[in-house]
């Protein structure tokens, strides 16, 4: 049980910029079994973006609420995924080959490609969350980060790691069944729970969202990179979110 807790504290440490003390809680092994709860350190980020969105809804217009809420999000994790978007266009759209794509995405500058990508992601997700009522906009923040995050370790487990090294490495071994089983178990529960306050059709439209933004993402990078970095992690974690939220705006 203490080995779970600092396994799971070590996603947090990984995939957020929460104070979490490190001391003894870091080992190879540890960050790679970590991978098995990242949709539930998704959900805490969704937790906290929809509790941050009940507070400014009470003072603000939705939109502003709304807003607050995903610029909460990307504070919370040093907006590590958006920055993966971003390399992740920058590279495959402006690279050429294999070799100079890969190049592109380690390079700290942000490109043409990559601005574009991030301006059109926020703004997307701004927009489809504004269409949406209040008790609406909670769940699918909850649900979307938490989904999004067992999108990209659907990725993990299906596809192969390009570099020989980066922030994708600790996982580039894939994932173990056990991690796959609980990251999978996570978003049964979202699911479940979901069905239980909210329509299913609903979550059926958005999970389609999501399954398209998934295709779409991997569709783009694949091809070219053969695979996965961390970059592309982050920008299908990305895709995949805003594809939940469209979905929802779709079905409404």
């Amino acid at each position: 049980m203490r080995n779970e807790a600092a396994t799971f504290l070590l996603a947090v440490q990984f995939l957020t910029r929460l104070p979490v003390r490190g001391d003894g809680l870091y080992s190879p092994a540890r960050l790679a079994a970590s991978v098995r709860y990242y949709p539930l350190v998704g959900m805490l980020i969704g937790g906290v973006c929809a509790g941050v969105f009940v507070a400014s809804h009470f003072l603000f217009p939705s939109m502003i609420a709304v807003i607050l809420a995903v610029a909460v999000g990307g504070l919370l994790t040093g907006a590590f995924h958006e920055d993966g978007l971003a390399d992740t266009f920058d590279g495959v759209g402006g690279g050429l080959s294999r070799e100079k794509a890969l190049a592109i995405m380690r390079d700290s500058r942000l490109g043409t490609y990559g601005t574009l990508a991030l301006v059109t992601a926020l703004a997307l997700k701004i927009s489809a969350l504004i269409f949406l009522a209040p008790d609406l906009v909670i769940a699918a923040l909850m649900a979307g980060h938490g989904l999004s995050r067992l999108s990209s370790v659907l990725v993990i487990a299906t596809s192969r790691y390009v570099r020989d090294e980066g922030t994708g490495k600790p996982v580039a071994g894939g994932v173990s069944p056990t991690s796959l089983m609980i990251a999978l178990g996570t978003g049964a529960a979202v699911i479940g729970i979901w069905c239980v306050f909210l329509t299913p059709m609903a979550l059926a439209w958005a999970s389609g969202g999501l399954l398209l933004g998934h295709l779409f993402m991997r569709m783009f990078f694949e091809p070219k990179l053969g695979g996965y970095t961390g970059d592309t992690l982050g920008a299908v974690q990305q895709m995949s979110e805003i594809g939940f939220y469209l979905g929802l705006v779709a079905w409404l």
